[in-house]
């Protein structure tokens, strides 16, 4: 069992490494992460000084924008993620290797998680000292429960996804072309998702909703008026989001393992 653990230790260090280090030497895709995607948020940002709308509403679009970073590397570096390893021919070797797919996966989401950070850092960064917003001091333990389980289930769901993907094959990237733009609606990424009304419940199937949510109302003065649920209620589904989504990768994840070792048919390109 030490030895089992070990293993999978290394695997996650593994796959986290070269993400966290490519992020770092290739500084061109800097502009394609940070300064690129930020355009949007200052268009929404714009959009909203113009209406006369209220300055909370400027750190609302704002703070979205930073959290669809990670959003965008859920669905493009874990999702597809073991599609794209098989038709690299990767896929076989990490189904023979004595280590969890969990790990590797887990490696990716962690590595990704770090880098994506960057993005979201600036993005808030830049766009609080354009707008002048300012941020309420909330409450550190339940700011760092929210964004903690945020990330969790959001990468849980992620894992999810990439045995799901790994079945549809070709159709993988097709459904995160579909699946990108919709979600930033479903989830209230510009907007308060209480506009939404009932349809709130259903978006809160994302982590990212209730994500959001929570930190809206734990950063802004006018956080609490515009709330889906209370900051405690939203804690609550997300440690049962994080624990759902997190079970239903690992039974799927070794169910694939398991087709791929009996009918060997998992790991060939058939596309």
């Amino acid at each position: 069992m030490k030895k089992y653990i070990v293993r999978n230790l290394r695997a996650i260090w593994g796959r986290a490494y070269p993400r966290v280090i490519a992020a770092n030497r290739e500084y061109s895709w800097l502009v394609a992460d940070v300064v690129l995607p930020l355009l949007s948020v200052l268009s929404y940002g714009l959009l909203y000084k113009f209406l006369g709308a209220g300055i909370d509403f400027l750190g609302f679009a704002i703070l979205g924008g930073a959290m669809s970073a990670f959003w965008v590397n859920v669905l493009w570096s874990m999702a597809s993620q073991l599609y794209w390893e098989r038709m690299g021919g990767n896929l076989s070797l990490y189904i023979i290797a004595p280590i969890s797919l969990m790990s590797i996966l887990f490696g990716m989401s962690l590595g990704g998680m770090l880098s994506t950070a960057l993005r979201a850092s600036a993005t808030i960064f830049i766009g609080s000292i354009v707008f002048e917003i300012p941020f309420k001091t909330g409450n550190p333990v339940q700011l760092f429960l929210i964004f903690f389980l945020t990330l969790s289930s959001l990468y849980g769901l992620g894992m999810l996804l990439s045995s799901l993907y790994l079945i549809w094959g070709r159709e993988a990237w097709h459904l995160s072309e579909f699946l990108q733009e919709p979600v930033y609606l479903a989830t209230g990424m510009y907007f308060p998702i209480k506009f939404l009304g009932p349809v709130g419940f259903f978006s809160s199937l994302i982590p990212l909703t209730l994500g959001l949510d929570g930190l809206r109302q734990l950063l802004f003065k006018k956080g609490e008026i515009f709330g889906f649920l209370s900051v405690n209620m939203e804690i609550l589904i997300l440690v049962v989001l994080t624990i759902v989504y997190l079970f239903l990768a690992h039974f799927y994840l070794k169910k694939m393992e398991r087709l791929a070792r009996k009918e060997g048919k998992l790991t060939i390109r058939w596309e």
